[in-house]
């Protein structure tokens, strides 16, 4: 059985997605440990609530990137983790994570990617106009929002959406689509060629594009 680290820096609502997968058994793997940079992260309650161990490593403690990273590796391996998920986490990672857990490393972002990389990107989306959205679970590279993609699932944009409430439906959409490429990773079911990610057996049945009512 996979053994997960989650990397957290806010309220955790992808991480009780992971953990609710853990506990009714519909995501093979075991959430180790949760790490965040930020104490008030309320992640940390959720993961203490499900019996998680918890650490706080504050990245201003650091005089780098590099040096924040190779203290959180440090933390993942003595955890025993072999994958690592990034729910919420605010911080950029560097190679120094990456080379500890090549291609075992994933993110969500609130976008279809390769469309509105960043910050914002609800905000973006309906500045520029788009019918559909959605959020994306990638492998993690060492560019932002880039690497390949594992899994998407879309949201209709209405006319009279705002930004808090696209946002309410993507952020539904990637509670579902997480867990289950996170299952995909756990199962050793993801083979990756180049930028293109191709899963073995039978894809994970999603849920169609969400409407606004």
């Amino acid at each position: 059985m996979a053994t997960v680290g989650v990397l957290v820096s806010g309220s955790g609502s992808n991480l009780q997605a992971m953990l609710d997968g853990v506990a009714d058994g519909s995501l093979p793997c075991r959430v180790a440990l949760v790490i965040s940079n930020r104490p008030a992260a309320a992640a940390l309650a959720r993961a203490a609530a499900a019996g998680v161990a918890t650490r706080i490593v504050p990245h201003g403690d650091f005089p780098s990137r590099e040096a924040f990273d190779g203290a959180v590796v440090e933390a993942l391996r003595a955890a025993g983790v072999d994958i690592v998920a990034l729910a919420g986490f605010d911080r950029l990672v560097t190679p120094v994570l990456l080379r500890a857990f090549p291609s075992r490393v994933l993110n969500v972002h609130p976008a279809l990617l390769p469309a509105f990389k960043g910050l914002h990107a609800q905000r973006q989306a309906l500045e520029y106009g788009v019918r559909i959205a959605g959020a994306t679970v990638h492998l993690v590279d060492e560019a932002m929002d880039h690497g390949p993609i594992v899994l998407q699932g879309a949201v209709a944009v209405a006319p009279d959406d705002t930004e808090e409430t696209l946002a309410r439906r993507i952020l539904a959409v990637e509670h579902v689509i997480y867990p289950a490429a996170l299952r995909l990773l756990a199962e050793g079911r993801l083979e990756v060629d180049g930028r293109r990610v191709r899963i073995r057996g039978d894809a994970p049945s999603l849920p169609p594009p969400l409407i606004a009512s």
